[in-house]
């Protein structure tokens, strides 16, 4: 929402001022530049950028306009899963969540979390390594590598699509100046019109450097800060994970496991202490009547 609440305020600030001035909008409708900008942008972008990333950019496109999904009500979620399964395996041993880790969707233990549970990568994440703490086969050194190998695997990936927009962005103002040129071409030949007329070619040629210049800055260029923004918040939730699991390795109780989780959290989502052991504990104990 705050993105077209952004996009208004560039349009109304550029175009209000614009119109303040003594122009005329009407100047300003020139669909073919449009035409000539978008088009040759989004070739370029199917020329520069590999199948797997276009999907995920159009995927991820969508997602600029929701809010975040990490907010301290779902960490909240993430911490009491966490704290109830350590709890579980702590007084009924490791094969006691076997169930639960094979088919998440089905267990009553992740069910009490739905927000945690649309996450499929955060659930996986979760899932994956539990399998591994069960299987034994593996220290806390080595489940840590692989964590930390896993999380810089998806962050680049989750990487990709602000990649290929910035491209997008920093490419527009010299789309814009081809358009510009091809008017300026058109006005070059039709000397020998009226110089009214003229003067509106030349009007019309100029919007196209315009219109790169304001879809770069004003449009597309602020979206892959706000992609990496995402990016960063979805590694951080599986960093919580990476922390509160690799302390319960290290025989740490769930109460100072889960400390561990919230420690590494952003302070605008991280809940406090005693706020988190209240919720934990009391949705553990829900659980189980």
């Amino acid at each position: 929402m705050l993105v077209l609440v952004g996009y208004v305020l560039v349009l109304g600030a550029v175009f209000g001022g614009y119109s303040l001035a003594g122009g005329h909008m009407g100047a300003m409708y020139q669909p073919l530049e449009l035409l000539m900008i978008g088009g040759a942008a989004l070739g370029a972008f199917v020329i520069g950028t590999p199948g797997k990333t276009i999907k995920a950019t159009f995927k991820a496109v969508p997602t600029l306009l929701q809010g975040s999904k990490y907010t301290k009500a779902m960490y909240m979620e993430l911490m009491a899963l966490l704290y109830e399964i350590l709890d579980k395996t702590r007084k009924e041993g490791l094969l006691a969540i076997e169930r639960d880790i094979e088919d998440p969707k089905k267990s009553a233990l992740f069910k009490k979390y739905p927000k945690v549970l649309k996450d499929h990568h955060l659930v996986e994440f979760i899932t994956d390594y539990l399998r591994l703490m069960v299987s034994g086969k593996l220290n806390a050194m080595e489940i840590e590598a692989l964590m930390d190998r896993e999380i810089d695997t998806h962050h680049h990936e989750a990487a990709g699509p602000a990649h290929a927009i910035q491209k997008i962005g920093d490419g527009l103002p010299a789309f814009g100046i081809v358009a510009a040129v091809m008017g300026v071409v058109h006005t070059m030949e039709s000397v020998g019109i009226p110089p009214a007329e003229l003067g509106i070619l030349i009007a019309h040629a100029l919007v196209g450097t315009f219109l790169g210049i304001l879809l770069s800055y004003g449009f597309i260029g602020p979206l892959p800060g706000l992609l990496e923004q995402k990016a960063d918040e979805a590694s951080k939730a599986l960093e919580c994970v990476k922390v509160t699991l690799l302390a319960s390795l290290n025989d740490a109780v769930p109460t100072v496991a889960v400390e561990f989780g919230r420690k590494v959290l952003y302070s605008t989502e991280r809940p406090g202490f005693a706020e988190l052991e209240k919720h934990v504990k009391g949705a553990a104990k829900a659980g189980k009547k």
